[in-house]
């Protein structure tokens, strides 16, 4: 029975897809602009693809294959934040910062409220360039007021610049964000955050 079942199933979508065969061949020609939605469709397959590929060779620490994929990717679709994205955190980890961060800036040029490249070039330049970091982790704050993690990291590179009480306001939108943050907060605020 198991057996039947499985042939008519494999049957059935021999069928389907001798039939989808069919129709392409036999089918007049699609007007210009269905045929550059399918090929749009298609670019945005093989984007995702590369975007694929590219993340699973960094996860394998293969750097010069994730570029080249987020290069291919960029080649079908300029203006692909994740790709551009991608390429930031292979010059990051490459200690080429200042691609690195020309590469974030061109993701946030795309979508200024990227999150995760907005947190990136902050956490990259911490230490090099506080000021910039420190606006970057804003606009993380303000677009999701409720992420404490943000509001944390926000409020402890405000107490390193001595902008002591800008971090304390910070620590306390974490706190009221997630009271279980008020561990991670630096104990030099914990008091005054905690009342």
């Amino acid at each position: 029975m198991k057996r039947t079942r499985l042939w008519a199933g494999l049957a059935a979508t021999a069928m389907v897809a001798t039939g989808v065969t069919v129709w392409a061949i036999h089918s007049p020609s699609a007007e210009p602009s269905e045929s550059k939605a399918a090929s749009v469709t298609g670019n945005a397959k093989s984007v995702d693809a590369l975007l694929k590929s590219g993340l699973q060779r960094q996860v394998q620490q293969d750097s010069a294959g994730a570029t080249q994929d987020y290069r291919q990717a960029l080649e079908l679709d300029p203006r692909n934040k994740q790709a551009w994205y991608g390429l930031g955190l292979v010059d990051q980890q490459s200690g080429r910062t200042a691609n690195a961060r020309a590469e974030f800036d061109k993701a946030l040029e795309i979508d200024p409220h990227f999150m995760s490249a907005l947190y990136s070039e902050a956490y990259m330049l911490r230490t090099s360039a506080p000021d910039r970091a420190i606006d970057l982790l804003r606009r993380a704050a303000a677009l999701d007021p409720k992420a404490a993690m943000t509001q944390l990291q926000l409020g402890r590179l405000l107490a390193e610049n001595n902008r002591k009480g800008e971090a304390e306001a910070v620590f306390r939108r974490a706190v009221a964000a997630d009271p279980k943050s008020l561990s991670q907060v630096p104990e030099e605020f914990r008091d005054a955050v905690s009342r």
